[in-house]
């Protein structure tokens, strides 16, 4: 039998243990530590659900390395097209990372109707365009259908329509500009098949998203000719190094640039959130362990004639210390049970309801996104279970120096 954990759960479960003198600062340290894994867990859980959803966002609207012409343009327009016979289209074989590759375009436009008219840049895609990178943000209408015949459906963002009065089904006109000065500018008519709605303010007040050979056509393109190429990786945290791959094994004349380079004021700002989280982290842990070492200080205080007995009856002060370390640790893990409770229950909802809404102008998101993992989770509780329990040994130090005699006749 262990004597020290039988002691403990004696003490534990006595009557009087309730209505001493520590079970309000008892309740006090566990309720801190219930607090800080709550605190802890969501802000790992937003902070790393905010990372992603934005970082998943930009690429899914921008692809992941984007290999473009050097042709001096600081605007999203293409201006110089590239031949589609590469040796790394359809299929970067040279790059293994490399997932997909898609050909695009891009041109400014106008889009006129009775009551307003607003500038877009008109996003033109074909049959190798990966649609389920952006379904999920479609909320009226359908995906178009590129795959055949020239057609005239596009998608469009709720925020154009809305400024624009237009719904799924709808017809626009949309005026593009000749190059050539003094030329009259194209017109095009153009079918709302469905609308989207990222959240991410710069792309939605922006794009329209059509069928490539209508820039082509405007261009005067041939059909091998595109404006860029967007490509995505397995794995997006490997992509600083893929993006380099992806340079060296692209003619010369072509650049490359990763979104975290053409967006670097985006994840700039992202990075700040690690830093935030460990701040949290930190601080949390540092008011559970004052909490918790108080709360042991006063157990010993209170106990300090049964320490005396014990020492009188031969216990070693070891002994001793883990008897009131077992006691801190059932302490420790009653604060876990509930903190854990809590925070996930509260992560639950918000993923499932999106009940705390973000401003899309400031945060990229509608809603705080949730990113729930059990590594995580598991690894904050061992966490803070190992740093309180490596400080309380510094307090139960203080058994050590408890004389036995002065111990029992203490009052």
């Amino acid at each position: 039998m262990n004597l020290e954990y039988f002691i403990a759960k004696r003490l534990i479960t006595a009557k009087d243990y309730k209505s001493s003198i520590s079970s309000p600062i008892i309740k006090i340290a566990i309720s801190a530590i219930a607090i800080g894994i709550i605190m802890m867990l969501v802000s790992v859980a937003t902070g790393i659900g905010l990372q992603q959803k934005i970082r998943d966002k930009v690429s899914a609207f921008n692809g992941q390395v984007i290999i473009s012409n050097y042709d001096n343009n600081n605007s999203e327009v293409t201006l110089v097209p590239i031949s589609k016979k590469q040796d790394f289209y359809p299929n970067f074989k040279s790059v293994p990372e490399v997932k997909h590759i898609q050909a695009i375009a891009s041109k400014a436009g106008i889009i006129r109707t009775e009551s307003a008219f607003e500038g877009i840049i008109f996003k033109g895609v074909g049959e190798d365009y990966d649609w389920s990178n952006i379904k999920e943000y479609l909320v009226e209408g359908k995906l178009p259908n590129f795959s055949k015949d020239l057609n005239e459906e596009v998608l469009i963002s709720r925020f154009l329509a809305n400024r624009l009065n237009l719904k799924v089904g709808d017809n626009f006109n949309t005026f593009f500009v000749k190059e050539e000065q003094g030329k009259l500018p194209n017109i095009r008519r153009f079918k709302i098949a469905g609308i989207f709605n990222s959240g991410f303010q710069d792309f939605d007040a922006t794009y329209v998203i059509g069928d490539i050979r209508h820039i082509q056509r405007i261009n005067k393109w041939s059909p091998d000719q595109v404006g860029a190429f967007e490509v995505f990786v397995n794995d997006f945290g490997s992509i600083k190094q893929v993006g380099s791959q992806i340079y060296d094994q692209t003619p010369s004349s072509l650049d490359t640039k990763t979104i975290i380079e053409k967006y670097s004021y985006i994840f700039d700002w992202l990075q700040l959130f690690d830093f935030n989280i460990i701040v949290i982290l930190a601080v949390m842990i540092l008011v559970a362990t004052i909490n918790m070492v108080v709360a042991l200080l006063v157990l010993i205080l209170e106990r300090t004639q049964m320490i005396g007995i014990l020492k009188a009856m031969g216990a070693n002060n070891w002994t001793v210390r883990k008897i009131f370390l077992y006691n801190a640790f059932y302490l420790i893990m009653r604060g876990l049970f509930w903190g854990n409770l809590i925070g996930i229950l509260l992560l639950l909802i918000q993923q499932q309801f999106g009940v705390i809404a973000l401003n899309p102008e400031n945060y990229y998101v509608n809603q705080a996104p949730v990113y729930l993992n059990w590594t995580y989770i598991v690894l904050l509780n061992v966490l803070t279970v190992t740093v309180c329990f490596l400080v309380l040994l510094i307090p139960s130090y203080i058994i050590t120096k408890i004389s036995p005699v002065k111990a029992i006749r203490f009052e």
